[in-house]
């Protein structure tokens, strides 16, 4: 999609782009372009996060008083259109993205001391306990106790389990959704904790999906002793900072991601049907249907904008954050759809011939890795709040004007 830019958004690409030619090493690009997940594993997404923090871009949409750029909406959308098309390795969003703006806006001066520096700086690395066995996409549900203990100094003792807790294996502190009361509403009753783990009494089992992937884990509190001074807000008032939350981790710019994966799949496509001996009706086929893609990354990236625009009105997120979680997840899932196909052309090509030959259609990186993208991105439509529960959200505020 063309993009009309000013002079100074110009500039400030172009000093994007310098800054990457020159800070991100083909290991790091490499560890981009073979992300299956939301985010790169942590030895290279933390080591990318450490540069940027370098150059002071590591946490750009903060508060200037915090750390952040001051940018316009425009220039984070460069920003991150600029990150994905150089291939740079996505970056785990559940302490710069999630819980800081959660400390920023409801943390006391003494926590946002604490934490942000370290969150800023990449030290600190977090991990999110919200889901549980029985409470996922009905996260008012939780079972995970917390009670309150004075004696020995003022803490909590936790007992329960969190599932789903991506990265929780590297993870240096937890921020995590508690039942402190119950009665009354399922939502009442309900604190946000931040904590250091490892910790006595926390066990971490991990979680292997069938992409092969370790992101996720279980984590087991047995009488686990937290201060209290990690409490964020009131007591079982959690369910406000939760919501909150959430609304950082639905938003975003899905665009930019899409369009760099889109790239990729269409020169693997070039390859896949190159040649005599190929189909040209299927090769055909499947070049409207990249292009169909192509137009619709073309429609979010032009609602992506007018956010942008209405971002600087100041104008409230609404229910922008539910239609960009549910257009840009499903659009994700279609591309690795349209990736497997083209990636079973380069497997077709090099299986054995009749006289014993072996085809030599040389495999690309996208094409290698697909099947990997696939499975992984089923998930797509369930986190971060289920498409089904979204769109619940959408038709309510809809209906109701």
């Amino acid at each position: 999609m063309a993009w009309t830019l000013s002079a100074a958004e110009t500039a400030f690409r172009d000093e994007v782009r310098d800054f990457l030619a020159r800070e991100l090493t083909p290991e790091l690009r490499m560890a981009g372009r073979r992300c299956s997940g939301i985010f790169t594993d942590y030895e290279y997404g933390n080591r990318w996060h450490r540069i940027l923090a370098k150059r002071g871009w590591s946490v750009p949409q903060w508060p200037v008083e915090h750390g952040g750029t001051g940018w316009t909406p425009m220039q984070h959308y460069l920003f991150a259109s600029e990150l994905a098309a150089a291939d740079a390795p996505p970056r785990a969003p559940m302490g710069p993205g999630m819980v800081a703006p959660v400390i920023i806006a409801f943390g006391t001066e003494a926590q946002k001391r604490a934490w942000l520096p370290g969150i800023r700086s990449g030290e600190d690395y977090w991990c999110q306990g919200y889901s549980e066995p029985q409470s996922g996409s009905d996260l008012a549900s939780l079972q995970c106790k917390a009670v309150r203990q004075s004696g020995e100094g003022d803490h909590y003792v936790i007992n329960g389990t969190k599932i789903w807790t991506t990265h929780a294996q590297y993870a240096n502190r937890m921020f995590c959704l508690v039942r402190t009361a119950s009665g009354g509403k399922p939502q009442q009753g309900i604190s946000f904790l931040c904590f250091d783990i490892p910790a006595p009494g926390i066990t971490i089992r991990p979680i292997i999906s069938i992409s092969g992937d370790h992101e996720l884990n279980q984590v087991f509190f047995d009488d686990v002793r937290v201060p209290a001074e990690g409490l964020i807000g009131e007591e079982n008032q959690g369910w406000t900072i939760a919501k909150y939350l959430l609304q950082h981790e639905r938003g975003g710019a899905w665009a930019p991601m899409l369009r760099a994966r889109l790239r990729r799949l269409s020169t693997a496509a070039d390859g896949a049907f190159a040649g005599p001996g190929h189909d040209r009706d299927e090769a055909g086929d499947m070049a409207l249907r990249l292009a169909g893609m192509d137009c619709a990354i073309d429609a979010l990236e032009a609602t992506e904008l007018q956010s942008l625009r209405a971002q600087a009105r100041g104008e409230p997120h609404g229910i922008r954050p539910s239609m960009g979680k549910v257009l840009g997840s499903e659009l994700r899932q279609r591309l690795t759809e349209l990736g497997v196909e083209i990636a079973g052309h380069y497997a077709a090509a090099n299986l054995p011939l009749d006289d014993g030959l072996a085809g030599e259609l040389p495999i690309p990186e996208e094409a290698v890795f697909s099947m990997s993208a696939y499975l992984n991105d089923r998930a797509a439509s369930i986190y971060a709040g289920s498409n089904e529960v979204q769109r619940n959200i959408v038709a309510s505020h809809l209906l109701a004007r």
